[in-house]
């Protein structure tokens, strides 16, 4: 599990913040289902409140674990599912360093202990906990939201058959301070709480007709073909097909020259560091589309996986492609659903070389600095495609283009 923090400079001091608590939804900006780029975003525009964040993967496997960007200086963090990159869990790990606003009610930080009797107060009656008697943890349960209390083992009798009376006190008493709350979607009535019931958290459905995680197909050579919209993209179009069928994109730029061509003695034309091609960036879909600077074109397209580890990493929202590796005939549409032959994000190197072949040797690509924090990648070319790879076996980038 790998740890990438922002640090904020020595001698600054941050207070404990007041977040809005919202069960089953979020907390402050914060929103379940969003995914992880909106996520840095809200993170961006108040540098000031988050300005200690780490974020953690495993770097080996980053679809085994979830991806978790954490607040140390405040005792949350968000879980964000590692296929999908849309947050499945938020987890309040240190509740004297939160201080979460439900309604007109105050409850967490270091002046409002949640106890478990606060705890009952502000959100009310509600069903029997559960009671992990190997962690010594009672769950309490409202929907979309947990508390998780420890009991001393001198108490555990108070937890009768795994329940207890309520609101919960000992004998002596005092009552039970949470030591973790979890905020989760309710829609499925799932009980999150902690241990491996926090595997139990999925983000919420998409809404109908989202474009998030839109299943793009690839058809090598020839064209994309967008699922929710029904597009498609052929190798060849212009511009204001794009416009037409993509809408406006978020970015435009020029592409650079390659480094072999600006230093090769046989091209006599003046060396600059950008030709005429320029792209069109959808970072909200996931991929570019590069035109030829002459004639206007469409000559490749990239597909970007968005996977932690990469330099390009939030950049780029998820595109969540399928590339069709044999060449199918007019069934090609008809045969979406078949996974033998097809290369999606999800599939390792080893599996693209079963499918398409070994292809030789990979270029190194190093992000255009050999600085570069995360490493240098490898790249394999084949007929109309090459395929950016991580260290770790994924893919980072699909190039498409038409060999002649």
């Amino acid at each position: 599990m790998l740890q990438r923090p922002r640090r904020r400079c020595e001698g600054t001091a941050m207070g404990v913040i007041v977040l809005d608590l919202r069960p089953g939804l979020g907390i402050g900006p914060f929103s379940l289902g969003m995914p992880i780029c909106e996520a840095f975003a809200q993170i961006e525009q108040q540098p000031n409140i988050y300005d200690v964040v780490h974020v953690k993967y495993f770097d080996e496997d980053p679809l085994k674990l979830d991806v978790v960007i954490s607040f140390p200086d405040h005792g949350f963090h968000l879980r964000f599912d590692p296929w999908s990159q849309r947050l499945r869990l938020i987890e309040i790990f240190d509740v004297k360093r939160l201080q979460m606003r439900y309604a007109t009610s105050l409850i967490g930080g270091p002046s409002t202990p949640a106890t478990f009797v606060a705890v009952y107060a502000v959100f009310g009656p509600t069903f029997p906990g559960i009671y992990d008697k190997e962690r010594g943890v009672y769950t309490l349960f409202y929907p979309g939201l947990s508390f998780a209390f420890p009991i001393p083992s001198q108490y555990t009798d108070c937890c009768h058959n795994g329940e207890a009376e309520l609101p919960l006190e000992f004998p002596d008493g005092t009552t039970p301070v949470t030591c973790r709350v979890c905020i989760y979607d309710s829609s499925t009535d799932s009980k999150v709480g902690v241990g491996s019931l926090m595997n139990k958290a999925s983000a919420p459905p998409l809404p109908a007709g989202s474009l998030y995680m839109e299943e793009v197909h690839v058809k090598l050579g020839e064209e994309l073909w967008f699922t929710v919209g029904g597009q498609h993209i052929p190798f060849g179009a212009s511009p204001q097909d794009v416009w037409t069928e993509l809408g406006r994109p978020d970015g435009i730029h020029q592409k650079q020259v390659d480094q072999m061509v600006i230093h090769s003695a046989s091209d006599p034309r003046p060396k600059t560091t950008l030709c005429g091609d320029y792209f069109y960036n959808y970072f909200a879909r996931g991929f570019d589309i590069l035109f030829d600077g002459q004639t206007h074109k469409i000559k490749k397209f990239v597909l970007h996986t968005n996977y932690p580890g990469h330099a390009d990493f939030n950049s780029y929202i998820k595109c969540n492609f399928v590339i069709h590796a044999t060449e199918l005939d007019g069934a090609y549409h008809q045969d979406m659903n078949s996974s033998k032959s097809s290369i999606t994000p999800g599939t390792k190197w080893e599996l693209v070389k079963e499918i398409l072949g070994d292809c030789g040797r990979a270029a190194i690509q190093t992000q255009g600095s050999t600085s570069n924090p995360f490493g240098s990648t490898f790249v394999y070319g084949y007929q109309n495609v090459a395929f950016e790879v991580m260290k770790n076996g994924y893919i980072a980038t699909v190039t498409l283009f038409q060999s002649f």
